[in-house]
């Protein structure tokens, strides 16, 4: 964040300045009062269950100094009409501000954003100072956030731009134009919002058609949805893929037998071998996506190679840790959606183990194909898992498609007590469901 004070914060979003006007912000922005720094903005909102101004208190505790929100609080405060809308012009106006010398990156896609951006990140990290995405804030409130963490040594901001309506990448490419524009794939995501797959496209070439003049779009050569965007965009475009045409190629991909996977990536000018710390074989595209990315940045294949290979993800995404019992857990539940649940399973499979044990949870918005696609994916699960077990009313249709190998277990106390009473040393087990069924309550008891 550049220093700025109450009365210029006031200024720049079209608020009024209650309190001492002449105090400084000069650390990031946070939503959680209990997560303010000394010198920072705290962002009140009235939600529906909770109302922020009430916590301004606690923010100024923790070192915030002043408030952004809807009325008067205990600390400066700039009062708005509209919050949200105030947060965004904030973040718009700094990273104008710092626009010079700095490349922006932003990462969408149905599936994998968050581990792209993480891996992205590593790669830049080492070549100028970097801020990215936190986790998975990618929305209205997560990308302005992210933007005024920027500060003017920053030389990379890479932004995960998610979206569940059409039009949400465009407002978000409004408040910051891309120099670098990474689509990864058109998957069912969050379906039931969009109601078609053409409608999801559409809605990432946003990211795409958002670019800064002469952006470079980096787009999945394997899927034809995002192959097709590169006529929204007459500036440079890198591709990424196992595709024989991918400027950016996986080659020679395997597996070791904890499932992490190895490759050659492969461009017209240079190779580079990489094995990748982390679990399932779709972590080999999501590196060549950064390492296209990294290249548009200026950063060569060879660092970007060398960085990858200790690259890690944020938490439960494919999270691998043994237990008390000898067994192995691999965390993935911090969401799901059809296509990102059938890799965790094809990295479940591919991981040596005595029994392979898949606990799936219910996948929202998926609209009025919900029940199939719960259903097709307990098939799948039962064709690579010794085991599927089946968490949740909404999850039931899983067992269903996984027939004989399935088991129904009512909810995460259950999935629980079954795991204690029967996982084994060698047993593999798989934890993945949307965020809302809270799948992370089982890993975290098992761990």
């Amino acid at each position: 964040m550049i220093p700025l004070s109450v009365g210029e914060i006031a200024e720049i979003v079209g608020g009024k300045s209650e309190g001492d006007g002449s105090a400084v912000v000069t650390a990031p922005a946070v939503l959680d009062g209990r997560r303010a720094e000394p010198g920072g903005l705290f962002v009140a909102v009235a939600g529906r269950h909770t109302d922020g101004h009430d916590h301004a208190e606690q923010a100024g505790r923790a070192g915030a100094v002043a408030v952004l929100g809807s009325r008067a609080t205990p600390l400066p405060t700039v009062v708005v009409e509209d919050v949200r809308s105030a947060l965004q012009t904030l973040a718009a106006h700094v990273v104008a501000r710092l626009r010079d010398g700095l490349t922006v990156v932003g990462v969408t896609g149905s599936q994998g954003k968050t581990g792209t951006k993480d891996l992205l990140t590593a790669v830049l990290s080492g070549a100028g100072p970097t801020v990215a995405t936190a986790g998975s804030l990618n929305n209205e409130f997560g990308v302005p956030l992210t933007m005024l963490r920027a500060h003017p040594d920053t030389r990379f901001l890479v932004l995960e731009m998610g979206a569940r309506h059409l039009g949400d990448i465009a407002k978000l490419t409004g408040l910051v134009a891309p120099d670098i524009a990474v689509v990864l794939n058109v998957g069912l995501a969050h379906l039931g919002e969009f109601g078609s797959r053409a409608a999801i496209a559409r809605t990432k070439g946003e990211l795409v058609r958002g670019l800064a003049p002469g952006g470079t779009a980096i787009l999945n050569a394997d899927d034809p949805g995002v192959s097709a965007m590169r006529s929204l965009t007459d500036g440079p475009v890198l591709t990424f893929g196992r595709a024989e045409n991918a400027d950016v190629r996986v080659l020679d991909l395997a597996l070791d037998r904890l499932g992490r996977p190895s490759c050659t990536l492969r461009t017209a000018a240079a190779s580079a071998r990489v094995a990748l710390p982390l679990v399932g074989a779709h972590q080999a595209l999501n590196a060549s996506a950064a390492a296209a990315a990294a290249l548009a940045a200026g950063v060569p294949l060879g660092p970007a190679a060398a960085a990858l290979t200790t690259a890690s993800l944020s938490p439960w995404r494919m999270e691998s840790r043994g237990l008390a019992c000898g067994a192995t857990l691999i965390n993935d539940s911090y969401n799901a959606n059809p296509d990102s649940t059938r890799a965790a399973l094809d990295a479940l499979a591919a991981i040596e183990g005595r029994r392979r044990i898949a606990v799936l949870g219910e996948m929202l918005e998926l609209g009025d194909d919900s029940e199939a696609e719960h259903r097709a994916v307990g098939a799948y699960a039962a064709a690579r898992a010794d085991v599927v077990a089946a968490v949740g009313a909404g999850a039931r249709p899983i067992a269903d498609g996984a027939g004989e190998r399935s088991v129904v277990l009512a909810d995460n106390n259950a999935a629980v007590g079954w795991l204690r009473d029967r996982l084994a040393a060698g047993d593999v087990v798989l934890v993945k469901a949307s965020r809302g069924a809270r799948l992370d309550e089982v890993a975290a008891a098992l761990a």
